[in-house]
C-alpha cells in the first residue's frame, strides 16, 4: 500500500467517512478496527503497533486522541514520509479545538492545582497507581525518563521526581511518549476496570487464607523442609498489565514442578505440537504424578507428571539446538522464561539442585524405565537430561515474576509489560489445556471441578493460576497438603471461584451472586435501563415482556427520570403504553425533571390515539384511586399474621407470585 493511499484512509477515518450515522447525537460513532481495510492500513504505519491492534474497537474521539497522541519519533516519521497528510492531520485536529480537548490536556486540568496551576507529579503518578499501572512498568519508561531529567534540569537538591510541580507545556512533553497507555489508564479501558474495588476482595481473601494453618512442609530435600511456614504472597498481573501484590512476594522459591508448563510451552514453540506429541501424550494420566506407567502408546501421558517433564526436557535438550552444551542450554531456556517474564532476571538454586539430584531415584527410576521402551529421540544422553531437567526444577522466582508469566499465557503468549510476542496463541492453547486437566497432581479433577481454571502447582508451595484472556495470578505459601499442593493456595483459588464468575463454566449472565470484575461496577444495572428504555421507545413490545417476565423493576427511568412509560408514548406505541398500564401496573403520570408526563409527551408529539387512551386511563384512575386495585391474597392473610414476612415476600418471585394470583386490573 502506497503513502497517498494510507495518507487517504488515516483522512477518512479522522473525518468521519466510515462513521454510521446515528439516530441520537449523544451516541459516539464506532469505529470497527478488524476489518481487512484498516488491519492493511495499520499493518502499513512504519512502526510496531501491536499492543493498540489488540483493541476491537474504539470510538472517534479516541482515534483522534490516538492520533495526536503519537509519541513524537513516530510523528517525525510520518512528516517525513507523508507530509500532506501531516498537515491535513495537524488542520483537523485544530478544527475540532473548539469541540475536544486532547487526552494530555484533559489529563492536565484533572490534576493541576487550581491556585498555582501547575500539576503536582506525585499526585498524578498516585492516580495512576490507582489504575494498576506501575511507575515501573516498562511502558512507561519513557515517561519516568524523562521526569528525571526534567528534576535534573531543575537543578532541585535532594528530592525526587514525584516532588516537582509542572506546567502544562512540560506535562505535555513529558508524558507524550506514553500517551495511549496513560489515556486508556484513565478511561478505565483496562480489563478490570475497578482494580481499586477488585484489589479490595483480593486483600480480603489473603488475609483469609492467611489464617489457615494447615499442611506440612516437603521433607524429601533439605531445602524445602527448613521453609518458613508463615511466608504467604498472592501477585496479581492482568493482560493489560495492572499488578497488585500483597504478603511476601519478593521472597525467591524455586519452581519446581511449575518449570513443566513452561517447558512444555517451549518446546511447543521452537520444535512444533507435532513433534512433541509424537515422544508424549495429552491424557490424565489417573495414576500417581511419579508412577512408573506409560500410555498405550507407550510414551508418558502428558508433559505435567515427571515422566512427561523428563521427556519434554529431552527434546529441548537433543532436538533443540543441539549444538549447544549443557551450560548454553541452561541459559537458553532461563532466557525464555524471562522473556515470559517481562525480561526479569530469574535466579538458580544450586543446593537444591545438588539436593534434587542426590534424592531422584525415582526419577531416575522413570528415565530408565522410559529408555528401556525407546521413549527418547535418538542420541539422547540420559545422564544430562535428568540433569537439566533438576536445573529447571531448581531455577528461582518469585511472586511477581511468575504472575507476569502466567499472565502471558493469559495474554495468548503476548507479554503484558513488553508487548513482546513470545508464544503462538495455538501453544497457549495447548498448555492451558492440559494445566486445566493435569496441572494439580493426583486433585487435578478435583481442582477442574471446584476452580475450573488452568493452574499448576509445585512442591515449593507455588501455584500458577491462569484466568484466560484477563490475567496471571501466582501464590506461594510453603505448607503443603497431603497431595503436594499449598492448602493457602487451594483456600485462596476456593474463594476467588465463590467471588467471581472466573470459572470456566460459570453463566456470566446469571450467576447474580458472584461479581465480574471485568465490567463496571454500575454496567448491569445501567444496561438493564438502557435496555427496558430502548425496547419501549423502540416499540419493542415482546422485549417489554421479557423485561416484565424477568422481574425487573417496569418503574425505572433515567437520569432525567424518564420512564419507559414516556418513550412509549414520545414514540407513539400504544401497544407498549397498554402494556406498561395494564399489565405491569406503572403509575400513569410519573413526571421527569421537567415535570411532563407520559401524557405530555404523547401531546407534543401528535401522537391522538395515545392521548385518548392515556386520558381515557386517568379518568378511570384517579389520582385517589390506584391503577391496580389487590384483593386480598394467601400472600396478605401471611403478612396480616406475621408482621416478620415482610422480607420474605420482597423476593421477586414472591411478589409475582402475588401479582399473578391476587392482583386484579380495573
Amino acid at each position: 500500500m502506497g503513502t497517498r493511499r494510507v495518507r487517504s484512509l488515516f483522512a477518512a477515518l479522522l473525518a468521519g467517512d466510515r462513521c454510521p450515522r446515528r439516530r441520537y447525537s449523544q451516541v459516539r460513532p464506532v469505529y470497527v478496527i478488524d476489518n481487512p481495510v484498516s488491519r492493511q492500513l495499520i499493518d502499513s504505519v512504519p512502526v510496531s503497533l501491536n499492543f493498540e491492534k489488540s483493541r476491537t474497537y474504539f470510538d472517534r474521539f479516541d482515534a483522534v486522541s490516538y492520533v495526536e497522541s503519537l509519541h513524537y519519533s513516530l510523528l517525525q516519521k510520518w512528516r517525513n514520509s507523508a507530509p500532506t497528510f501531516y498537515a491535513a492531520q495537524s488542520i483537523d485536529i485544530r478544527v475540532r479545538e473548539g469541540t475536544h480537548k486532547n487526552a494530555d490536556d484533559v489529563l492536565f486540568d484533572m490534576f493541576k492545582n487550581d491556585d498555582t496551576g501547575l500539576l503536582p507529579v506525585g499526585k498524578f503518578l498516585a492516580a495512576l497507581r490507582t489504575t494498576g499501572i506501575r511507575k515501573n512498568d516498562p511502558r512507561v519508561k519513557e515517561v519516568m525518563h524523562n521526569l528525571y531529567k526534567v528534576h535534573k534540569e531543575s537543578n532541585s537538591e535532594g528530592g525526587s521526581p514525584e516532588t516537582l510541580k509542572l506546567d502544562k507545556k512540560t506535562f505535555k512533553e513529558v508524558i507524550a511518549p506514553n500517551i495511549v497507555l496513560i489515556t486508556r489508564a484513565f478511561r478505565s479501558q483496562f480489563v478490570i476496570p475497578d482494580f481499586q474495588d477488585f484489589i479490595k476482595d483480593i486483600e480480603e481473601m489473603y488475609w483469609a487464607a492467611k489464617c489457615n494453618m494447615d499442611g506440612k512442609l516437603a521433607s524429601y530435600i533439605p531445602q524445602l523442609a527448613r521453609a518458613n511456614q508463615e511466608h504467604w504472597g498472592v501477585s496479581v498481573c492482568t493482560i493489560d498489565g495492572q499488578r497488585f501484590s500483597i504478603g511476601d512476594v519478593t521472597v525467591p522459591f524455586t519452581l519446581q514442578s511449575c518449570s513443566k508448563p513452561l517447558t512444555y510451552a517451549m518446546a511447543l514453540e521452537t520444535l512444533g505440537p507435532d513433534v512433541v506429541h509424537n515422544y508424549v501424550g495429552t491424557e490424565p494420566s489417573g495414576r500417581n504424578f511419579n508412577e512408573l506407567v506409560l500410555d498405550h502408546n507407550m510414551k508418558p501421558h502428558n508433559p505435567m507428571i515427571n515422566a512427561g517433564a523428563i521427556l519434554v526436557c529431552s527434546l529441548l535438550k537433543t532436538l533443540d539446538k543441539p549444538e549447544m552444551t549443557l551450560a548454553e542450554k541452561f541459559d537458553y531456556v532461563m532466557s525464555f522464561f524471562s522473556r515470559m517474564a517481562g525480561n526479569e532476571v530469574l535466579g538458580f538454586n544450586n543446593a537444591v539442585f545438588l539436593s534434587e539430584r542426590e534424592a531422584a531415584d525415582r526419577n531416575y527410576a522413570l528415565g530408565f524405565y522410559m529408555r528401556e521402551h525407546k521413549c527418547y529421540p535418538e542420541k539422547t544422553n540420559l545422564r544430562e537430561c535428568m540433569d537439566f531437567y533438576f536445573q529447571c526444577c531448581s531455577m528461582e522466582a518469585n511472586c511477581e515474576i511468575m504472575s507476569v508469566m502466567a499472565a502471558t499465557l493469559a495474554n495468548g503468549g503476548i507479554c503484558p509489560i513488553t508487548d513482546e510476542k513470545v508464544l503462538r496463541p495455538d501453544s497457549v492453547r495447548n498448555v492451558l489445556s492440559l494445566m486445566h486437566s493435569c496441572g494439580m497432581y493426583d486433585y487435578s479433577g478435583q481442582f477442574a471441578f471446584k476452580v475450573g481454571l488452568p493452574a499448576k502447582s509445585g512442591v515449593s508451595g507455588a501455584m500458577l493460576i491462569v484466568v484466560p484472556n484477563v490475567m496471571g495470578i501466582c501464590t506461594w505459601s510453603p505448607p503443603l497438603d497431603p497431595l503436594g499442593n499449598s492448602c493457602r493456595g487451594l483456600q485462596f483459588c476456593d474463594d476467588l471461584i465463590r467471588r467471581f464468575n472466573f470459572h470456566k463454566y460459570d453463566n456470566i449472565r446469571y450467576a447474580s451472586h458472584k461479581k465480574d470484575p471485568r465490567r463496571y461496577k454500575f454496567e448491569s444495572t445501567g444496561l438493564s435501563i438502557v435496555n427496558l428504555l430502548f425496547s419501549a421507545a423502540s416499540g419493542d413490545l415482546s422485549a417489554l415482556r421479557r423485561h416484565h417476565l424477568s422481574g425487573m423493576d417496569m418503574t425505572l427511568s433515567d437520569y432525567d427520570g424518564r420512564t419507559a412509560l414516556h418513550l412509549a408514548a414520545a414514540e407513539g406505541h400504544l401497544a407498549c403504553v397498554d402494556f406498561l398500564l395494564s399489565q405491569c401496573g406503572v403509575p400513569h403520570d410519573p413526571r421527569d425533571r421537567w415535570g411532563s408526563r407520559p401524557l405530555n409527551e404523547a401531546e407534543t408529539f401528535g401522537h391522538a390515539t395515545v392521548v385518548q387512551y392515556l386520558k381515557e386511563w386517568e379518568r378511570a384512575h384517579p389520582p385517589d384511586k390506584p391503577a391496580i386495585e389487590q384483593t386480598p391474597s394467601a400472600a396478605d392473610e401471611i403478612l396480616e399474621g406475621n408482621p416478620d414476612a415482610n422480607d420474605a415476600v420482597k423476593d421477586p418471585s414472591i411478589q409475582e407470585i402475588v401479582s399473578r394470583n391476587g392482583d386484579k386490573v380495573k
